[in-house]
């Protein structure tokens, strides 16, 4: 059988990857993508963020109805909660997505291979299908083989007991006691899932606080909300091993000098993610990894190897599924001979628990160390109409600015849907706009979106629904 060629051929089906094709398809390039799970979407949309979200939500309502329901005169009598039932709406959220993503790649004209992409050399690709093995050529390869969870030292994931996020979304039954090893975005919004449906959850962070690329009144707030939602917290907390014994497990770690232990049922290592370089064959081609495992890239994508390229998890920056779908079609877009680009200034950041936690560009903390001169807005939810008439006060807005031109450096959100809000502060931020164009901008009344328009007035004293 000839060996098939391609101009362009992507290791990796998750966001990065199957954009990247699409995109370069779109572009007239003859295109491949060879993703080793049955199907595409990678990690995010088949366990990862599509399948949180699902749980998220699931659990919002059962808070709801447990907690809330009743103040509306909405009557529940005897709510409990079904977990294989939950499960399977979780399930079919992912099933149905991934599929359309697939018939979305071939439509498009992509040729997808199914098995282990593994380079051979810096244009010759061996696919590994389990039944079979074939060979391809690239005129050019990009690599998007994401990422996986990280653990600590001396402390295995079994995928029973000691867990990743991976088994952690998959739960037959509500563990009594939940030990989360990690206060990010992953240990966050799984904490907050177990919680809602009645487990005892206790986050246990080495950072001295929670959500901590958040500035600190920010990451203050969250953790005085998720305390109130019973979470229990141990921040500035080293963890040392955990012990298994008849009754479960026993985590000991170090707080502030003095030991501590904490009983669970199951622990979630969420410390992280780290790239997955390993098995792809880089050697073979000659690419170069950092110590940490990621290719090195330049900034166009491209590694030492000139007809090699990377994006995503694989290289530096945040983990994030839209950051490494901007590159793909970045990339893509180069190497059809296009301008491409990615602004990594503004690239939205998001913790979906309930409220959310968002952010894009600098925050007040980081602005400060960067010796920058600033001026800052904020705004309460308490004092916004629509947020009390929601049951959504929890929260604020705050804008940071540049004290001398006013242009927007940065924006964090704690609110009922932050992750959909952030996107007003991306566009304005986008084109370097100022907190005065934003407080300029018409908001729709009643909505939470009015809360940024006052944190912009905020920046300069001006805000009308604040004292």
């Amino acid at each position: 059988m000839a060996t098939k060629k391609f101009n362009l051929v992507i290791i990796g089906g998750g966001p990065g990857g199957y954009v990247c094709a699409i995109r370069a398809a779109q572009l007239g390039l003859s295109t491949a993508l060879i993703e080793k799970r049955p199907t595409l979407g990678g990690t995010c949309l088949n366990i990862g963020c599509i399948p949180s979200k699902a749980l998220l939500h699931s659990t919002e309502m059962l808070h709801f109805a447990k907690e809330n329901a009743a103040q509306h005169g909405i009557k529940l009598d005897k709510v409990s909660v079904d977990v294989p039932t939950m499960m399977k709406k979780k399930d079919s959220v992912v099933s149905n997505l991934v599929k359309g993503v697939g018939m979305l790649v071939e439509k498009k004209g992509v040729t997808v291979f199914k098995g282990t992409g593994t380079l051979q050399d810096a244009h010759t690709i061996e696919v590994d299908g389990g039944r079979k093995k074939e060979t391809i050529e690239a005129e050019k390869i990009v690599l998007a083989t994401g990422s996986v969870p990280s653990s600590l030292p001396g402390i295995e994931c079994d995928g029973k007991d000691i867990v990743t996020s991976d088994e952690a979304l998959s739960f037959d039954k509500v563990p009594e006691r939940l030990v989360v090893i990690g206060a990010g975005a992953i240990g966050l919004e799984l904490g907050s899932v177990w919680s809602r449906m009645g487990s005892k959850v206790t986050v246990m962070e080495f950072l001295p606080r929670v959500a901590a690329t958040y500035d600190a009144d920010v990451s203050k707030a969250a953790e005085r909300i998720f305390k109130k939602q019973g979470l229990t917290f141990h921040t500035d907390t080293k963890v040392t091993g955990v012990d298994k014994g008849k009754k479960g497990l026993t985590v000991k770690a170090e707080a502030k000098g003095k030991k501590l232990t904490v009983e669970a049922d199951k622990v979630l290592m969420a410390v992280g993610r780290k790239a997955f370089s390993e098995k792809l064959g880089l050697d073979r081609a000659g690419v170069k990894v950092d110590e940490r495992g990621r290719v090195e890239t330049d900034h166009r994508f491209r590694t030492n190897v000139e007809n090699i390229f990377a994006i995503g998890d694989l290289i530096k920056g945040p983990m994030l599924a839209h950051k490494a779908e901007e590159e793909g079609v970045a990339l893509a877009e180069l190497i059809a001979g296009e301008p491409g680009h990615v602004n990594y200034d503004v690239i939205p950041n998001v913790i979906y628990t309930e409220p959310e936690i968002a952010s894009a560009g600098m925050g007040e903390d980081e602005a400060k160390k960067a010796g920058k001169k600033i001026k800052v807005g904020k705004f309460p939810l308490s004092a916004n109409g629509r947020a009390l008439a929601t049951d959504a006060t929890e929260g604020l807005f705050k804008v940071i600015a540049d004290a001398e031109t006013d242009q927007v450096l940065g924006v964090q959100i704690i609110s009922a849907h932050g992750s959909e809000l952030i996107a007003a502060a991306v566009a304005h931020m986008e084109y370097g706009g100022s907190a005065e164009d934003i407080a300029r901008t018409v908001h729709a009344h009643p909505t939470l979106s009015e809360s940024l328009k006052e944190a912009a007035l905020a920046v300069d004293k001006r805000a009308l629904h604040s004292l």
